[in-house]
């Protein structure tokens, strides 16, 4: 078993003694949504696998808190966002801008990138290499900053 799963079910042990709702409620959620990628790919799943699904969880709400901000449902918006907040607890602690710069001038130079039409190449090896550590997004706003 994945120490990430491992660390989860221990956190959701906890927040059951603790009798902590909303803690308890957004890990088994999680949980849910790993149970059901292993048992749709038949596997175990890493550690890297399970960040995946615990970004997409991260997307998801930080989608649905900007919807709710525009509709003006504060309590839902606050709601998505402090669950967002405690997933990404699971994962590993993201680059700074300036650490995230280097790496990916380091990427740009080891691929030979000379241009923004050199997009597809970086961005394939840094979000490889990146995984867990920076967001797609923010990945490309700095790519595109270093090569404009």
């Amino acid at each position: 078993m994945s120490e990430l799963k491992k660390r989860l079910q221990e956190d959701l042990k906890q927040a059951m003694r603790e009798k902590d709702q909303f803690k308890r409620d957004t890990i088994r959620f999680l949980m849910s949504a790993i149970k059901q990628v292993e048992v749709d790919e038949r596997k175990e799943l890493t550690d890297e696998d399970i960040q995946k699904i615990i970004q997409k969880s991260i997307k998801q709400r930080e989608d649905a808190a900007g919807q709710y901000k525009e509709a003006g449902r504060m309590d839902l918006y606050e709601k998505e966002t402090k669950e967002a907040e405690l997933l990404k607890s699971y994962l590993p602690k993201q680059l700074s801008d300036e650490e995230l710069e280097i790496e990916l001038k380091r990427i740009i130079e080891e691929v030979g990138a000379t241009s923004i039409k050199d997009m597809g190449k970086i961005m394939g090896k840094a979000t490889k290499e990146l995984a867990g550590r920076a967001d797609g997004k923010r990945i490309n706003a700095i790519v595109r900053k270093i090569l404009g």
